[in-house]
């Protein structure tokens, strides 16, 4: 994995760009490799957190607008050739259809769906600073969470930093832990939804429950 340490964060930046318009370059072999070099001294940890959601961000813009621009019809002619199968894009779309913006914040957690759930957002017109603040904040954790993941996984087997596919199948097999962390900062931001769904009711009751016949 030295091509990353030989590019650097712009190289960070733009693969991790490419994994968030669907590109087939996993994660796994960008930030893991990334975190361990910064623990050599050769990177700065920060610097990897921050050029891998900058680069996220970026990805997801991208596929954003091009939703945002195309429509639905286009895409799921077209996506196929970009990698964006229907059935992709079809379990993205249910997944925005049920959780909305939020589940914008959330998708970017969880592995299968975080590199699509931008295209129906850009399909339904979400409002791009919402959507941005919502994919940088959970492309931001996931990045954060899979450099300290890769560090240590790394730090215990150096040997996988001349082997990519034992090294992304050693952090597959060990992801359940990051899957783990996806779920809990999920259901901790549903609890947060719900608390204030229900602070919001008790300082606006409806008329119907405050009205008397």
């Amino acid at each position: 994995m030295h091509f990353v340490l030989e590019f650097g964060y712009i190289g960070i930046m733009v693969m991790m760009a490419f994994e968030s318009t669907a590109v087939p370059i996993p994660a796994e072999i960008v930030i893991p490799p990334a975190a361990f070099w910064a623990s050599q001294g050769k990177l700065n940890i920060f610097g990897v957190v921050i050029a891998a959601t900058v680069g996220s961000w970026i990805g997801s813009a991208i596929s954003y607008w091009f939703a945002y621009k195309l429509g639905r019809p286009l895409i799921e002619r077209y996506g196929k050739y970009v990698f964006m199968s229907k059935e992709k894009i079809e379990k993205a779309d249910a997944w925005f259809a049920e959780y909305g913006s939020g589940g914008i914040f959330v998708a970017r957690l969880l592995p299968g769906i975080r590199h699509v759930i931008s295209l129906p957002a850009g399909m339904f017109r979400m409002p791009f600073g919402k959507f941005s603040g919502m994919t940088i904040a959970g492309a931001g954790i996931f990045c954060a969470a899979l450099a300290w993941f890769g560090e240590k996984v790394l730090g215990d087997q150096p040997q996988l930093m001349n082997d990519p596919t034992a090294m992304i199948t050693v952090l597959k097999e060990k992801s359940h832990y990051l899957i783990g962390f996806a779920l809990v900062v999920g259901a901790l931001y549903v609890l947060m939804q719900v608390m204030q769904k229900r602070a919001a009711a008790k300082r606006h009751p409806s008329r119907d429950s405050s009205s008397t016949s």
